[in-house]
């Protein structure tokens, strides 16, 4: 039996979403739902230019040029959205980092 994850949007990451263009939210909310079901479906980030996102996962949408940043809380079944940006220069990176 599949144990279905809850996703939990901290504060930045619920700002993230609602700038985003119509199109692109649908294309979001639904990596989100697929995270319900395969939490670890995201590649593993590590440090990256000096910026550690350890234990943190990276998910891409609409053609990589949008990530979803998360953590996996196995233990509570939780899937913690910490932020949802744009690729371009690491921005996602340096937001979720402060």
């Amino acid at each position: 039996m599949s144990r279905s994850y809850n996703i939990s949007l901290s504060e930045g990451a619920i700002e993230d979403i609602t700038k985003l263009d119509g199109s692109i939210k649908k294309l979001v909310v639904k990596q989100l739902r697929a995270l319900q079901d395969n939490p670890f479906k995201g590649e593993a980030l590590g440090n990256k230019a000096g910026i550690d996102l350890s234990g943190c996962y990276k998910l891409y949408v609409h053609k990589k040029q949008v990530r979803i940043v998360y953590q996996v809380i196995d233990n509570e079944l939780l899937v913690f959205v910490i932020g949802v940006g744009k690729r371009e220069n690491l921005e996602v990176y340096k937001e979720i980092f402060k």
